[in-house]
């Protein structure tokens, strides 16, 4: 069979890959060891949290559709943070697992251009540097223009639970043990990394009493899609919050000899910001508690997801560590915890379009690449789709950077410096976090998925009316004032703490108080009242951060005129003569576009960036 794009893995990076290629008129199929899986949540059934929220409303931003499936099957929804600053600000969804699967699965059979194959696949084809097609275990061939990969866990994946290892890319589903060595064949570098899971509690089992009850947050403007996908509140369920405790921490030291992470069994490295439990314990052996957030897993099953105690000890160990912790005592475990191991590619073997640098048409997205969670992986996803889409077009990638947006930090790090673990994206991560906030991902990014052709004009047309009304309130702010016989004014001076107003102040100044906001000023003139929340919001954010959001605009201004100094693709580096052999090294490896890339690459010094420069003058003279 022959398709434009074939998509190997229907995970979070594969779904958005697929779904791209697709809407941009591509014949394209998508490949899965079992079909309904797809979309699955192998772990936390959450999606959100810190700077991933960012992440996922850029990728709805752009066209992609996580966060619109999200709005459509929360449980629970909270905004984080919000007690600082809007920069680090975000939202949270606990996830119905099973509804999410369900509509991923609808939406991809019902997706013109879309084909679902559930097939293992083996292997790629490749002709003089180029991607053909691949093989499956059945010993299919598929011819395609262009290939993505995004297997996740899948590649040579092998589960531990103690002692016991299993060959699987997820619990119960087979791994693809062929397409690794495939890949290895045609010059990729492999490496090996490490994730885990906790066990999963039947609900009916659990004393909530003992533990601290966590609801959602109430309001339709919580949402990650700038759509809005449902037009009512969704009945929310509550979380709860629970401890371990000395006598967990007991179980564990005393079985650790027994843990692959600590016994050789696994040589591989895990994920520093989201460890085992055994790695808490051992990393802090100060510390007297973990905190476990006991979530559920769906409004149609009993099973809850014990955040906070990702393990791969035997069996009977979890068993007795989870029914030391208070509210667990006679809990039944109705899934273990394991570890897994499985194969990546070193992201360095990539181009900033997410495209291989040796293998020509073959993109590679998500767990893959090195990275860890669902939000990450549905970026990476979304790039590669369109990317792919527009080498077949004959177009320019579409390559988003640091400046821009959190998939462009994303992607820089993982090109320029690599990773020696698995990738989490955090707001520190980006260094203009104060324009890069969740808030406004339409605001920047929208225009280039409009552009890509996976925005419609309605929607742009929404997008421009909005930024009409930005500028409109910013105008109304400088003409409106507030005077100390302004109606409400004095009872909302006192409700808030605030100095006394003696006389004519614009609202632009008056909003500049830390403890005054646009919404506690809208009901007192008439200008605000019918205004949109999110336009509100954003008017607020830009005047109330005004000084520190032009400081990170100048920043971005030295950053641009950087990344504005392209390094020709013909550059011989060893010809360079003051740059240090090392150097030399890895800038033919990573190959950065321009200086920009070039600075950030691990081991390139001020000094060696100086060096281009001035041989990139004396070329160009």
């Amino acid at each position: 069979m022959e398709f434009d794009v074939i998509v190997v893995g229907a995970g979070h990076a594969g779904i958005e890959a697929a779904l791209s290629c697709a809407k941009l008129g591509n014949k394209t199929a998508i490949f899965t060891v079992l079909a309904d899986n797809i979309g699955a949540m192998s772990c936390n059934p959450s999606i959100g949290g810190p700077a991933k929220s960012h992440l996922v409303r850029e990728v709805d931003a752009l066209g992609g559709v996580m966060g619109k499936m999200a709005d459509r099957t929360y449980l629970q929804k909270r905004i984080l943070n919000t007690r600082k600053g809007p920069a680090v600000r975000s939202t949270r969804m606990q996830i119905d697992r099973h509804l999410y699967q369900q509509e991923m699965k609808k939406l991809l059979e019902h997706t013109h251009n879309l084909s679902i194959v559930q097939s293992i696949v083996s292997g790629i084809i490749v002709e003089e540097g180029r991607v053909l097609g691949v093989t499956s275990e059945e010993g299919e061939i598929y011819r395609a223009k262009a290939v993505i990969i995004a297997t996740g866990t899948f590649m040579r994946g092998r589960i531990h639970i103690g002692k016991k290892q299993l060959s699987g890319g997820r619990f119960g589903e087979i791994s693809s043990e062929n397409l690794s060595l495939s890949l290895e064949h045609h010059g990729l570098q492999l490496g090996r990394f490490k994730t885990g899971t906790p066990a999963r509690l039947d609900g009916r089992t659990i004393d909530y009493s003992k533990m601290a009850e966590q609801k959602g947050d109430l309001g339709l403007n919580i949402r990650f899609s700038y759509d809005r996908v449902v037009d009512s509140e969704i009945e929310q369920m509550s979380c709860f919050i629970a401890h371990t405790n000395s006598t967990v921490h007991n179980v564990i030291t005393d079985n650790i000899h027994r843990a692959p992470m600590y016994n050789g069994q696994i040589e591989s490295v895990g994920p520093r910001y989201c460890p085992s439990i055994e790695d808490k314990i051992m990393r802090y052996p100060d510390k007297d508690q973990h905190h476990i957030f006991v979530e559920p897993e769906g409004r149609g099953t009993v099973e809850m997801y014990p955040n906070g105690i990702s393990t791969s000890l035997p069996a009977e160990v979890q068993l007795e560590m989870i029914r030391a912790i208070s509210g667990l005592e006679n809990a039944k475990v109705m899934r273990y915890g394991y570890a897994i191991e499985y194969d990546i590619v070193v992201p360095q073997e990539l181009k900033y379009s997410l495209e291989t640098r040796k293998i020509e048409n073959l993109f590679l997205a998500g767990q893959i690449n090195g990275t860890s969670g669902y939000e990450e992986a549905a970026s990476q996803g979304l790039m590669a789709g369109i990317n792919a889409s527009l080498k077949l077009m004959g177009k320019e990638p579409l390559i988003l950077d640091r400046g821009n947006s959190y998939i462009g930090t994303l992607i820089d790090d993982l090109v320029s410096k690599g990773t020696n673990e698995p990738y989490r994206m955090f707001t520190a991560r980006s260094e203009y976090r104060l324009i890069l906030r969740e808030d406004n991902a339409d605001l920047r990014l929208m225009e280039k998925g409009y552009e890509v052709g996976l925005i419609s004009k309605k929607r742009y047309e929404m997008l421009l009316g909005k930024k009409i009304e930005i500028e409109k309130i910013l105008i109304q702010l400088e003409t409106l004032a507030v005077v100390p016989s302004t109606p409400g004014l004095i009872n909302l001076i006192a409700e808030k703490n605030s100095s006394e107003v003696k006389s004519k102040i614009v609202l632009r100044e008056f909003i500049k108080r830390p403890e005054i906001t646009l919404f506690d000023i809208r009901p007192m003139f008439d200008e605000l009242k019918n205004i949109d929340e999110e336009v509100l919001y954003q008017v607020e954010v830009m005047v109330k951060y005004e000084g520190y959001i032009k400081k990170q605009e100048r920043d971005l201004v030295r950053f641009g005129q950087l990344e504005g100094k392209l390094i020709p693709a013909d550059i011989e580096y060893s010809e360079i003569l003051s740059l240090p052999r090392e150097a030399v090294e890895k800038l033919k490896s990573v190959k950065p576009q321009n200086i920009g890339q070039a600075s950030r690459i691990s081991g390139i010094t001020p000094a060696a960036v100086n060096v281009i420069l001035l041989y990139l003058k004396g070329r160009n003279r």
